[in-house]
């Protein structure tokens, strides 16, 4: 295996580390505890996980946590009644609703109610605008992460060709758009790209976000290329159990590339800390405190 592994593990670590930093001087100089109010309606196993485990973080880092729990019959306007309450709640700078919701509710309604300087989850069209025209914005958790990690392989990204497969409005458009600001010439490429292999074998650095499980293989990888894998993907093990994989043939590609993460261990573990680190951002932003 030639590749250097990217470890999100310790690199999400590091991220916490800092958050825990700026919270501790927005104390000091501001006597402000940033927020974070997270909302979770009804009762799916990897959410309620996924949710303990973004307030026991935001504990850890400093920040006040607030929990909202509601049954899955909760009508869409109690939800959208809790959004505004939280809008307007100076203790809360940021606000994320637990996708996915009970079919009854419309996500985009809820999501787009939240106001976009509390928006953690950077899904409002506000902040997406913001992010493509260079503003200061909340940039989406994943493609966040997935930048860090590849400037932890390549620090400066600039005038590198990069590839993004996958055309999502949670990770693949936003991390374009990222990684235009790091001076890339970036390519989008999807199911109707002609000559896939071709597109991403042309790449410096590869950001795998397809949701289909190890699909990119070995010789779609140019030598010394960069890739960060964000599929996550539960496919049949030994004995009739499961494992998780990513959108990359991670063993084969690990021979060609220069740099690339697991699954899982890489993209996966950046997610709750950049969202930690967004919800300083959005303290920041509210507060008009620079960077």
């Amino acid at each position: 295996m030639a590749a250097q592994i990217i470890d999100g593990k310790a690199i999400a670590a590091d991220v916490r580390k800092e958050v825990a930093a700026d919270v501790k001087a927005l104390q000091a100089s501001h006597g402000l505890t940033p927020g974070l109010a997270v909302v979770l309606v009804g009762e799916d196993p990897a959410s309620k996980v996924y949710v303990k485990n973004k307030a026991a973080q935001t504990v850890e880092v400093g920040m006040q946590s607030f929990e909202y729990k509601l049954p899955d019959t909760t009508s869409e306007h109690e939800i959208l009644t809790l959004v505004e309450r939280l809008n307007a709640s100076p203790e809360v700078n940021g606000i994320l609703v637990q996708l996915p919701l009970p079919k009854h509710v419309n996500a985009e309604k809820v999501l787009n109610a939240i106001h976009p300087d509390k928006d953690v989850d950077g899904f409002h069209p506000t902040n997406v605008g913001r992010l493509w025209i260079g503003e200061r914005a909340l940039v989406p958790c994943t493609p966040t992460g997935s930048a860090i990690l590849a400037k932890r392989a390549v620090p400066d990204l600039k005038g590198m060709n990069a590839v993004v497969i996958g055309r999502s409005n949670i990770v693949g458009k936003p991390m374009a758009a990222l990684l235009l600001r790091e001076s890339c010439t970036v390519t989008i490429a999807h199911s109707q790209t002609k000559d896939l292999p071709g597109v991403v074998r042309e790449a410096d650095l590869v950001i795998a976000a397809v949701g289909r499980p190890e699909m990119v293989k070995a010789d779609w990888i140019r030598p010394g290329a960069i890739v960060i894998d964000v599929g996550i993907n539960r496919v049949p093990s030994e004995n009739g159990k499961t494992k998780l994989v990513g959108d990359v043939a991670y063993a084969e590609c690990a021979e060609v590339a220069g740099a690339i993460t697991p699954v899982p261990g890489g993209v996966g573990p950046m997610t709750i800390a950049c969202l930690l680190q967004n919800t300083v951002v959005a303290a920041k932003i509210q507060k008009g405190i620079k960077d």
